[in-house]
C-alpha cells in the first residue's frame, strides 16, 4: 500500500482544537488552514461527532498563498469531567489545477492516493477558581456584565428594601428591554441622518439640473426650494432626535 502523502497546508493548531468552558451556550473554536503553495488546495472537515459540532465552512478551496479559518461551534451540553472526550476532527486535503473544479464531483470520486489528511482531537477545559476574566469573551463584556448586574442589585434594594429575587428578575427584565429599545432608537436616529442626507443629495442634483436649463425664475426659485426642504428635514431630524432622547430618558430615571 502506498504511503500518504504528506499534508501542504499549514494547520493551525496542529493537533488538538480546544474548547473552553463553561458549555451552557455554544463554544467555539477555530481551525486556521494556510496554503504556502503555489496551487490551490481543496479542503473537507470531518468529525467523529458530527451532531454535536458546526463548522463552517466545511469545505472549500485554499487559494495560493491565502488563508482561510474554519469557525469549529459546539453546541451546549452537560459537561462532567469524568467522562473522557474521544471526539476527533480530520481535515483532508487535495491539490488541484483549478480552483474552479466542481467539489462536489471531486469528493464523490476522489482517488485515496491523492489525499492529504491531518487529525486533531477535541479538548475540553473548564476555567479554574479566579479565571473567570480570561474565560469570556472580553474584559470590556465581563465589566459590562458587573455593572449591569451592581445596578439590578441597586433597583431591588430600592424598591423592597433588601435584595429580593423577584424584584431583581422584575428589574432585570426591565433594563433589559430599555436597553433594547435605546439601541433600537440609536438605530432608528442613524437611518433618519442617512435618509436626510440622501434627500439632501437629491436636492442638489435636481437643483442642479433643472438650473442649468432654465431662466432667471427657475434659478432663483431653486435655492427657495432647496432652503425650504432642508429646513423642513433639519425639523423632522431634530423633532425624532429629541423624541428618542425623551424616550431614554424616561425609561432611566422612571423605571
Amino acid at each position: 500500500m502506498a504511503n500518504k502523502q504528506e499534508q501542504v497546508l499549514i494547520i493551525d493548531p496542529q493537533n488538538e482544537l480546544k474548547f473552553r468552558g463553561p458549555f451552557t451556550q455554544p463554544v467555539t473554536s477555530y481551525i486556521k488552514l494556510s496554503n504556502p503553495t503555489t496551487t490551490p488546495v481543496v479542503f473537507k472537515i470531518k468529525t467523529t461527532a458530527p451532531k454535536r459540532y458546526c463548522v463552517r465552512p466545511n469545505a472549500g478551496v485554499v487559494e495560493p498563498k491565502s488563508l482561510i479559518p474554519i469557525a469549529v461551534s459546539l453546541q451546549p451540553f452537560e459537561f462532567d469531567p469524568n467522562e473522557k472526550n474521544k471526539h476527533k476532527f480530520m481535515v483532508q486535503t487535495m491539490i488541484v489545477q483549478d480552483s474552479r473544479v466542481n467539489l462536489e464531483t471531486l469528493w464523490k470520486e476522489v482517488d485515496s492516493e491523492n489525499l492529504m489528511d491531518s487529525k486533531l482531537k477535541c479538548v475540553f477545559e473548564m476555567p479554574v477558581d479566579g479565571d473567570a476574566p480570561t474565560s469570556a469573551p472580553s474584559q470590556a463584556s465581563n465589566d459590562k456584565v458587573d455593572s449591569s448586574n451592581e445596578e439590578m442589585r441597586r433597583i431591588g434594594e430600592s424598591q423592597s428594601g433588601s435584595p429580593d429575587s423577584g424584584e431583581l428578575a422584575k428589574a432585570a427584565k426591565e433594563v433589559k428591554y430599555l436597553r433594547e429599545e435605546e439601541s433600537s432608537l440609536r438605530y432608528e436616529n442613524l437611518k433618519l441622518k442617512e435618509e436626510v442626507e440622501v434627500l439632501r443629495r437629491k436636492l442638489q442634483q435636481s437643483a442642479h439640473s433643472g438650473g442649468g436649463g432654465g431662466g432667471g425664475l427657475q434659478k432663483s426659485s431653486a435655492p427657495n426650494s432647496i432652503t425650504s426642504n432642508q429646513g423642513f428635514m433639519i425639523l423632522f431630524l431634530g423633532t425624532a432626535i429629541g423624541m428618542a432622547l425623551i424616550g431614554i430618558w424616561l425609561g432611566k430615571y422612571m423605571l
